[in-house]
């Protein structure tokens, strides 16, 4: 791979919604056309829309917000891994993937990225996600960041949080929605950087990846 790869979804408010978030709005509060100096956009937006990560304060009360993560931890080697043709991630389907040892940052592209070939589509409840057991190996495995291409690393029907709560409860970096269609499997280097906003549970970010 040559240059940069953006593997953020653009920012646009007809993306797929979590069930009961805000519904995301963009305003131009000035425009030239209406005879103001400049244009200034206004947006209005939850958290966990679009490409974002998870801050360990999106579900551990005293957790790190977004502008206290270790910036070491978003950018770095990381690893693109295929799993495709299952629903739900487990352990065993980890293994298979011969992942190298030391991996601190792993990305996991599933059949979800499909989904972004349509970006206005519908929320899909049947998203490909990671078990609990799936998160308690990258937890053991000293992974430090994990990321997935659609909106939750949590299945939808899994409503417990236990998943959330065992990667974020040791502060694994969770990034969600990410774009890996053009990605191939393999070595990386991974910039991702979320907006700092002060105490947030939670920042959209842009994701990019470089050569390893």
């Amino acid at each position: 791979m040559t240059g940069i790869k953006d593997i953020t979804v653009t920012f646009r408010t007809d993306l797929p919604l979590w069930p009961g978030d805000p519904t995301p709005t963009t305003t131009l509060m000035k425009s030239q056309e209406a005879g103001s100096r400049s244009n200034v956009t206004r947006i209005d937006t939850g958290v966990h829309f679009g490409t974002h990560l998870d801050a360990p304060r999106h579900f551990i009360a005293d957790g790190k917000g977004v502008d206290e993560l270790d910036l070491n931890m978003l950018v770095g080697p990381c690893v693109v891994a295929e799993v495709l043709g299952v629903k739900e991630i487990t352990p065993g389907h980890l293994e298979a993937l011969n992942i190298p040892a030391g991996t601190k940052r792993l990305l996991l592209k599933t059949d979800n990225s499909a989904l972004w070939e349509t970006p206005n589509h519908d929320f899909d409840v049947e998203f490909v996600a990671i078990t609990r057991e799936a998160a308690q190996w990258i937890v053991d495995r000293r992974i430090g960041l994990i990321g997935i291409d659609y909106l939750s690393i949590q299945l939808f029907a899994d409503r417990d949080a236990a998943t959330h709560v065992i990667l974020l409860s040791v502060e694994v970096i969770i990034v969600e929605g990410l774009d890996l269609r053009e990605i191939a499997p393999g070595a990386y280097n991974l910039t991702c950087l979320p907006m700092k906003i002060a105490g947030a549970d939670g920042a959209p970010v842009r994701a990019i990846l470089t050569a390893a």
